[in-house]
């Protein structure tokens, strides 16, 4: 996109974005044909699914539009956040989050060069970090400093005092990995205008904001790591990321809430056009003896959706189907990387197997064993 003029990249930086708070400071950068840096932080807690593809791709049109992002990999906030993950496996899932999110903007095409990772604890402990911290929080009252927190840290009766600390950290992020932009989701937003608001007290100037829709799961609702369900981990298999998508809900002629459609809108159509320099997401038909269904936008795919052309029994398995090929290079590399699979035991550790006491309760309760192993079998399957 070296040759593109400096709107063409404003619109790729701004496409499926809810709102751009100071959108004049990246502006002015690329009218200077300067490149906007940027950057998304993920507390390294739970394991990243395909919700995580959301925030990747608009990550690949920030490279794609020549940015040079920065992808902060919070391990202080990993556990100032209620105790997410415990310390000694951040550090495990730091090294698991650079592997994925690596492969997921390389199984899009996209160049990572202009990419680079910075773990928190690098430099949030430093005298400079930490004398700031102090200054801000002598500027900031409680009550700024939970309301900037609200929807982002977990939120309980009697909290720990770090939830407090959580929105300072972020906020200092900004200075501290020198960029222009911070970009994040919608539920980010009280603690983005925070950030306009706290940096001049201290002499740092404002950054402009990139905020993500919420766009729903599969499950309607949030995509969670905690619903085995709604969550189809990066590594799944083809048949059971088809067999996901198959219960996901997506009530016939419905849109909103629809997580199926949502996941064509900001995930596989955005990434047919990064990949193939075409947008385009193809709904097989075949089973009726008709010709697909081929589409380039997502405002026809939901007309089509309303009317029934299109319904839920074709769209998903030709979402399974985008998904699983997405998915391909990303599980290739896995494959090849014994540190990668070292990594993600140690970062998830399987949980440990209870031992099963089976009662000699003779003949009157016959199969009783072959029951217990039965279980023994289901549990390994979900530990896959």
């Amino acid at each position: 996109m070296g040759d593109a003029s400096a709107k063409d990249k404003f619109d790729i930086i701004r496409e499926n974005l809810a709102e751009v708070l100071n959108p004049e400071i990246i502006e002015k950068i690329l009218d200077e044909g300067r490149h906007p840096k940027i950057y998304w932080g993920t507390a390294t807690t739970g394991r990243p699914h395909c919700g995580y593809f959301v925030p990747a791709i608009k990550i690949a049109q920030f490279l794609a539009a020549g940015c040079d992002v920065t992808i902060l990999l919070a391990d202080i906030h990993g556990f100032l956040d209620n105790l997410k993950a415990p310390i000694e496996l951040v550090e495990q899932r730091v090294h698991f989050y650079r592997y994925v999110i690596t492969a997921m903007l390389e199984a899009v095409g996209v160049s990572t060069e202009k990419l680079r990772f910075v773990q928190g604890s690098s430099y949030q402990k430093s005298p400079e970090y930490i004398m700031d911290i102090y200054k801000l929080s002598s500027l900031i009252s409680e009550h700024d400093a939970k309301r900037a927190g609200a929807e982002v840290v977990k939120q309980t009766a009697n909290a720990p005092m770090s939830g407090l600390l959580y929105p300072v950290l972020q906020v200092l992020d900004e200075q501290y990995l020198d960029v222009d932009a911070q970009f994040g989701g919608l539920d980010q937003r009280k603690l983005f205008t925070a950030a306009k608001e706290w940096l001049p007290k201290i002499g740092y100037k404002q950054r402009a904001h990139l905020l993500n829709p919420m766009v729903p799961g599969l499950q309607g609702g949030k995509m969670s790591s905690s619903d085995q369900d709604s969550k189809i981990d990066l590594l799944d298999a083809p048949e059971v990321v088809s067999k996901k998508i198959k219960k996901a809900v997506a009530a016939p002629q419905v849109v909103e809430e629809n997580g199926v459609l949502a996941f064509v809108e900001f995930v596989l159509l955005p990434a047919s056009g990064l990949k193939n320099g075409k947008r385009s997401f193809t709904v097989d038909r075949e089973r009726d003896g008709l010709e697909p269904l081929v589409y380039d936008n997502i405002a026809q795919m939901q007309e089509d959706y309303k009317n029934d052309v299109l319904n839920p029994q074709l769209l998903k398995p030709a979402v399974a189907k985008a998904l699983n090929e997405l998915l391909a290079p990303m599980q290739a590399a896995y494959q090849a990387s014994k540190d990668w699979q070292e990594v993600a035991l140690k970062a998830y550790p399987p949980p440990p197997k209870k031992e099963k006491k089976v009662k000699n309760k003779g003949t009157r309760h016959p199969g009783h064993v072959v029951e217990v192993d039965g279980v023994a079998e289901k549990v390994k399957e979900l530990n896959v």
